[in-house]
């Protein structure tokens, strides 16, 4: 029987567990509240850093409730079902302030604006995991785990979506799901009218197969305008294209106008925020030259075209370069290549500080956006971002602590948090996006 500790509750931390202190070590919880005095399990021990499993809640938060979704607490996707939605973004708020005062040493921050969203049905784009055998399997991770928890209504997904959920497991109960295949993404529109199906498959799958039973999906499915199947040597390795059953991408509405997306480019995953997304990076700025860096299919992009004269848009994926390429707006250019090489080329070929033009862009840029993965800037980058020297940046974060880690040297550039904003893109999970925007 595992070793159980009697815990009080400090606060939540980033990763969506509560802290607290016992025999002298750091103790991490999921699934609980500030203030909560509960029994936990322990898992692991390192140092003086231990890892728990909830047991019990000796005496709950106010703010907890009850957790809608049956899955809650198994599922690996979601981290906040058991507290109201405004004790969430408060939550996010407080740890948001918290990283950036500890990482970055920031401790006069511009009041946090706090953009929420509709906390349930707010996905455009799911995951799940395909387990093709006796019984059929379709669904999220475990926890922490590679086991698979079998789904069939996920709430923080669109209605579509959903649709699309219940017409795989209709198949898999039928035994038609063939073999190979490994997991399923689906992807819906604004409007939630289509969708767009990516399939994942080991070497085993055949393409005959593959093809008959996408058409069947289609059919059970009239919203599903496409499907398109890669296959992969091995999980996370190079892909390419088995089948492609209908059309390849969707255009997706937004009031900046339609973005073409095609089955493996990278999408905002919020329904009902990316207008305010795109608002809330692009306020009232204007000016002769924006670099959109990290800018995926251009959803910034088009927006900055409106109010600056040159656009350049910087992209690494072959996918998502080829649908920025294509929606790139007539005073843009797009590049494809990683955001180092570009800045690289442009900041140690001198042509800033010379007074010669960016490549495609007649003057020093006077807005930089950045959107870079989970993993932030990094050094490099945040460091030939600070030597191209443009007036204003945007920093677009989806991890506080990287961010944070980012921030430093360009503070020490000269930069100042002018605004700061959460932008709630992913309700009843621990992530939080951020919008910061930095002048000098």
């Amino acid at each position: 029987m595992a070793e159980e500790l009697l815990l009080s509750v400090e606060k939540l931390i980033y990763g969506g567990e509560g802290l607290a202190h016992a025999e002298g070590s750091t103790v991490f919880v999921p699934y609980v509240l500030p203030g909560e005095q509960v029994r936990a399990a322990v898992r692991t021990r390192k140092k003086k850093l231990i890892h728990t499993s909830l047991v019990k809640v000796e005496q709950a938060a106010a703010t907890r409730i009850a957790a809608p979704c049956p899955h809650f607490q198994v599922c690996g996707g979601c981290q906040y079902q058991h507290t109201s939605y405004e004790h969430q973004l408060e939550i996010k708020r407080s740890i948001l302030t918290e990283t950036l005062r500890r990482i970055a040493k920031l401790e006069l921050l511009p009041a946090i604006s706090v953009h929420p969203s509709l906390p349930w049905n707010y996905r455009n784009r799911s995951r799940l995991q395909i387990r093709v055998g006796n019984p059929f399997l379709l669904g999220y991770f475990e926890m922490g785990s590679h086991q698979v928890l079998a789904v069939e209504e996920c709430p923080i997904s669109s209605p579509l979506i959903n649709r699309g959920i219940s017409g795989v497991w209709q198949s898999g109960r039928a035994g038609n799901v063939p073999q190979g295949l490994r997991e399923v993404e689906f992807f819906a529109t604004a409007d939630d009218t289509q969708m767009l199906v990516e399939l994942g498959c080991d070497p085993g799958a055949t393409r005959a197969a593959v093809r008959a039973w996408a058409e069947d999906l289609c059919a059970t499915v009239p919203a599903i305008a496409g499907v398109v199947a890669f296959r992969e040597a091995k999980p996370g390795g190079i892909r390419s294209k088995l089948v492609t059953v209908g059309v390849d991408h969707l255009l997706y509405g937004t009031s900046n106008g339609e973005y073409r997306v095609s089955a493996g480019s990278f999408f905002q995953t919020n329904r009902y925020l990316i207008d305010e997304l795109v608002s809330t990076v692009k306020g009232s700025l204007k000016g002769n030259g924006a670099l959109d860096l990290y800018a995926g299919v251009g959803l910034f992009s088009t927006a900055l075209a409106g109010d600056f004269h040159h656009i350049v848009s910087v992209e690494s994926s072959q996918l998502s370069s080829a649908d920025l390429a294509y929606n790139q707006p007539s005073n843009g250019k797009a590049v494809q290549g990683t955001t180092e090489q570009y800045l690289d080329r442009v900041v140690n070929s001198e042509q800033v500080g010379s007074g010669t033009v960016l490549p495609h862009i007649p003057s020093k840029p006077d807005l930089a956006v950045v959107d870079p993965p989970r993993v932030g800037l990094g050094d490099s980058v945040a460091h030939l971002l600070a030597n191209l020297g443009a007036p204003r940046i945007v920093y677009v974060s989806c991890d506080p602590a990287t961010l944070g880690r980012d921030l430093v040297p360009l503070l020490a550039a000269g930069y100042n948090v002018e605004q700061l904003h959460l932008v709630d893109l992913f309700p009843q999970t621990y992530h939080i996006e951020s919008v910061v925007h930095l002048v000098r």
